[in-house]
């Protein structure tokens, strides 16, 4: 009887038969690494892989749990941007009226301060300014309103002369026969007068809500003005209490310097306006043109107070004015005005705001056109003082440095290299006169009476 052979012999996949014959079963799943062998399919393909272990999102996987709160954040910061955009929209014509009072406040605050330092109480004091600037106001207002309404009742008693000139002139250059009375009637008839009279009674309505909503907006920057006059030390001192010491420091010096160029800016430009109003008012009189006065008030105060379009715009009415009482007046008004401006831009204004405003020509127009783009005409009136606040606030944190001796720097004349033409003119004036003294000096008499060594 034979014996079958019982090795051990390796089949396919790496596990060892014991057997013979028909007899073969596993006795170990080893790889050829000796390390535990996957179970491979019958068919020699490979199985799927298993899931992941730590419960790792796949493709397939849940969200992420940080994208719910993101986009939440997203959808509350989006309504935040949009609640603050609608806000501001319809906050600027209060956020407007109180810059305008902040700045009346700093026009005003040198006058204040000064009375505050002799004893008066700071809000008393700021009343009494208030009430100075409300009786010059009313007072400007009132005379006005006086020339206007005046020249309005000429204008409707005259309306028949004029209308029968007109009349005549029609009739003898085209050979016609109108009549006054017949054109009356044709008017009164007309749809036209009709429709006219409805649409300005509609149009008064209009003007007087725009006169309501004007005198509110007086009274609301009025308040807030005077709250930031009379509580001016009390308002640093919140700002300030903000803030370390070192910011507190410049806060204060910031204000400081907002004081001094915007109370400046206002008292050259007063000082201007008292100037201008006195040189027109000679030329008024002299030329007999009636409301000479308040004319030259006029012709100070907006020449002064709007920038750009103010030297125009108030030599129109005394042109106006004094075209009707004759024509060659009115072409002596311009001249005058035209001249009068070169003067001031070039010799006046330079002495007066050299040491308060104390900013380029080129620099106070071109700022004047921006505060117009942005706030329109508020932001023309306060452009310039907002500039030269800047320029000096800046100046102290800017270092500059000697310029080289170069002709494309000084131009054709080098610092230095001799007198100007000023210097010239004295020179010549010392020698016909012997007032001024050969260097530039001043002196009386021909001298001090001491020889130079």
């Amino acid at each position: 009887m034979e014996t079958a052979d019982r090795r051990p012999t390796k089949i396919a996949g790496g596990q060892t038969a014991v057997g013979g014959v028909g007899e073969t079963w596993c006795v170990a799943r080893t790889d050829e690494t000796g390390q535990e062998a996957q179970q491979s399919s019958p068919f020699g393909t490979t199985p799927p892989a298993p899931p992941p272990v730590g419960g790792a999102a796949g493709p397939n996987g849940r969200m992420p749990r940080w994208l719910p709160r993101a986009l939440v954040l997203a959808l509350a910061l989006v309504a935040v941007f949009q609640l603050g955009s609608w806000a501001f929209h319809q906050l600027t014509g209060l956020l407007i009226n109180i810059l305008i009072a902040f700045f009346l406040a700093l026009a005003i605050e040198p006058a204040v301060s000064w009375m505050a330092s002799r004893g008066m109480r700071r809000g008393l004091a700021t009343f009494v300014v208030f009430i100075g600037v409300i009786v010059v106001a009313a007072g400007f207002v009132t005379l006005l309103g006086s020339i206007l309404a005046d020249q309005i009742i000429k204008m409707i008693e005259g309306f028949p002369d004029y209308l029968d000139s007109v009349i005549n002139w029609i009739n003898t250059h085209f050979k016609t026969d109108l009549k006054r009375v017949d054109i009356q009637e044709g008017l009164l008839r007309s749809d036209w007068l009709r429709n006219y009279v409805q649409n300005s009674a509609t149009g008064v309505l209009d003007v007087s809500a725009q006169v309501i909503g004007g005198l509110f907006q007086l009274l609301t920057i009025a308040l807030f003005a005077f709250y930031f006059a009379a509580d001016g030390p009390r308002l640093r001192r919140t700002i300030c209490s903000l803030l370390p010491p070192a910011r507190q420091a410049e806060v204060l010096r910031a204000w400081e310097i907002a004081v001094i160029k915007t109370g400046g800016y206002i008292y050259s430009r007063g000082l201007m306006a008292l100037i201008s109003g006195i040189a027109h008012f000679v030329l008024l009189q002299g030329l007999d043109v009636p409301y000479a006065p308040v004319l030259a008030v006029w012709v100070g105060l907006v020449s002064q107070f709007i920038p750009t379009i103010g030297t125009y715009l108030a030599g129109a009415l005394p042109m106006l004015i004094a075209f009707t009482v004759n024509p060659w007046y009115a072409l002596w008004v311009l001249i005058f005005v035209v001249i009068y401006q070169q003067f001031e831009n070039y010799v006046l204004q330079p002495k007066l705001t050299a040491k308060t405003v104390d900013i380029h020509p080129a620099v106070a127009f071109g700022s004047v056109i921006a505060g117009t783009a942005l706030l329109g005409a508020v932001g023309a009136l306060i452009a310039i003082p907002a500039i030269a606040t800047l320029q000096a606030f800046l100046g102290a944190y800017v270092k500059r440095y000697d310029v080289t001796d170069d002709p494309r720097v000084h131009g054709h004349r080098r610092r230095g290299e001799g007198p100007s033409l000023v210097t010239r003119a004295r020179q010549l004036w010392a020698g016909r006169t012997g007032t001024v003294r050969p260097d530039g000096g001043g002196s009386e008499g021909g001298g001090s009476g001491k020889s130079p060594a």
